[in-house]
């Protein structure tokens, strides 16, 4: 199995927390659904030239996370999250949001750094994205 996830090297963003934020994306827009399996921590590892404790790592958060599962012989697949929410509905807002902050001028960098505060409880974010977003419908 393939998967459309890649490694930064020259990112200061730890291996770990790359693919693990990308599994969750891929795994929250639906592109991987569940019971779907993901491919062993050795061929992962091997496909994307990391350690396979990295690989191991990621598992182990998403696991934590609820968006997959692990079990011996089975291996790792993707479980549905245990809130019941409506991933398209997020996924658009979210994509609606990278467009506005994009339209504002923001690199990616900003962009995540207005997630993060937004995750953190409200910390400033960047001026004309909150009140925009907080606009939609």
């Amino acid at each position: 199995m393939s998967l459309a996830v890649r490694i930064d090297v020259g990112s200061s963003t730890p291996h770990y927390e790359q693919l693990r934020a990308q599994l969750a994306a891929l795994i929250t827009a639906g592109t991987l659904a569940d019971g779907q399996r993901l491919p062993t921590v050795r061929a992962l590892a091997n496909d994307l030239g990391i350690a396979p404790g990295t690989v191991a790592r990621t598992y182990r958060d998403l696991e934590a996370g609820g968006l997959v599962l692990t079990r011996r012989k089975v291996g790792t697949v993707v479980t549905a999250p245990a809130a019941a929410l409506d991933r398209a509905a997020v996924t658009e807002a979210a994509a609606r949001f990278v467009r506005l902050a994009r339209g504002h001028g923001l690199d990616d960098g900003a962009i995540k750094d207005a997630v993060a505060a937004a995750l953190l409880g409200g910390a400033p974010t960047p001026t004309g994205v909150a009140a925009e977003v907080s606009a939609s419908p």
